[in-house]
C-alpha cells in the first residue's frame, strides 16, 4: 500500500525501522505490503502474566492525517478493561495529532499491563472468545456442522506411553494464505501418528511469532489406531466458536487420517459473518489436497454437497 506523498512514505518507513530495533522479534510484519503489523507486549515480569499483541495497519495518510488502524488482540480483554484502554490509545492519538504515535501507543500499553500484573497476584482468565457477532446467518455456510459427539473424542491430556518418549518432530508444511476484508486465513499441516507429536507440532508452531500472534489457531486432528479400529481425534476452537468442530468434521467427511492441520487466522477489524468458516475450511481441504491427503478440490467439493444433501 504505497503512501500518499513521499515525506509521509519516509515517516512510516523510519517509525518501522525504529521500532523494529527496539522491540526485536517481538515486531512482526504481517503483510508488508498492505502496511499490518504487530507487536506482542507484555508486563515485563521474568514470567510474563499479562499479555497482549497490538495488530496495527497504517493508511497512506498515517501519520499526517490518519490514525492506525488498530486491534487488541488478548483472550482476557473484553468490556470494560477494552473500552478504557482504547480510550487511551485515542486520546494519545488526539494530543499527538499529525505525529507517529505507535511507540506511544505500546508503552502506554505496557504500563497498563504492569499495573494488572502489580495489583494482581492472578494472571488473567485466559478464555479466548471470538471477535465476530453472527446474526442468524449460519445457513449461509455451505458445510452443515453437526457438534462432534463426546464419545468419539480423546483429548491431549493423556499418559505418554514408554514407546511415544522418543518421537520425533514431524514436518509441518504451511498453505497459501486467503485474504477477505483485511482478514487472512492459512493453514499449516503435519502427519501425526500420536498425540504427542499433536503438542510437538502445536509447540513448533507457537514458535513462529507471526503464528503466535494470531487472533486464532483452530486447528482438528484425526489418528487412525490399527489395533483398536478406532480414529484418535480432537479439534480446538482458540475462540472462534464452533470453528475447530466444523474443521474436524470436514476431515470427518473427507475420510483423512494421520494428520494434523491448524488453520491461523489474523482478524482485520472487518466482521465476515459465516464467511470466515468457508475460508477456514477452504484453507484446510486445499492444504489437504496438495499434500495428497485427499483427491481433487474439485472432487472434495462433491463429497461436502452430497453429505449436505443427506
Amino acid at each position: 500500500m504505497a503512501a500518499s506523498d513521499p515525506e509521509t512514505a519516509q515517516r512510516q518507513i523510519d517509525e518501522i525501522d525504529a521500532l523494529s530495533s527496539i522491540y526485536g522479534d517481538d515486531w512482526c510484519v504481517v503483510d508488508e505490503d498492505e502496511r499490518i503489523f504487530c507487536i506482542k507486549i507484555s508486563d515485563c515480569l521474568e514470567q510474563p502474566k499479562w499479555t497482549l499483541c497490538l495488530q496495527v495497519i497504517l493508511p497512506s495518510e498515517y501519520p499526517a492525517a490518519a490514525p492506525p488502524i488498530y486491534q487488541l488482540n488478548a483472550p482476557w480483554l473484553r468490556g470494560h478493561d477494552y473500552m478504557e484502554l482504547a480510550n487511551s490509545l485515542e486520546e494519545i492519538y488526539v494530543k499527538n495529532l499529525g505525529e507517529c504515535i505507535l511507540y506511544l501507543w505500546v508503552e502506554k500499553i505496557r504500563e497498563v499491563l504492569i499495573e494488572k500484573s502489580q495489583s494482581s497476584d492472578a494472571g488473567p482468565n485466559v478464555e479466548k472468545i471470538t471477535e465476530e457477532i453472527d446474526e442468524g446467518n449460519e445457513d449461509d455456510y455451505s458445510l452443515e456442522y453437526q457438534p462432534v459427539q463426546e464419545d468419539t473424542i480423546k483429548t491431549l491430556n493423556f499418559v505418554i506411553s514408554e514407546s511415544q518418549e522418543d518421537e520425533e518432530l514431524p514436518p509441518v508444511n504451511h498453505g497459501n494464505p486467503i485474504s477477505d476484508r483485511r482478514s487472512t486465513f492459512q493453514a499449516h499441516l503435519a502427519p501425526v501418528v500420536s498425540p504427542k507429536q499433536v503438542k510437538m507440532v502445536l509447540a513448533k508452531l507457537h514458535e513462529n511469532k507471526k503464528i503466535a500472534s494470531a487472533t486464532h489457531n483452530i486447528y482438528a486432528y484425526r489418528i487412525y489406531c490399527e489395533d483398536k479400529q478406532t480414529y484418535l481425534q480432537d479439534c480446538e476452537d482458540d475462540g472462534e466458536t464452533a470453528a475447530g468442530g466444523r474443521l474436524l468434521h470436514l476431515m470427518q467427511i473427507l475420510n483423512v487420517r494421520n494428520v494434523l492441520v491448524v488453520v491461523s487466522r489474523w482478524y482485520g477489524g472487518i466482521r465476515l459473518g459465516p464467511d470466515r468458516f468457508k475460508h477456514i475450511n477452504n484453507c484446510a481441504r486445499n492444504i489437504l489436497v496438495e499434500y495428497s491427503y485427499t483427491s481433487s478440490a474439485e472432487e472434495s467439493s462433491k463429497q461436502l454437497e452430497n453429505t449436505t444433501r443427506t
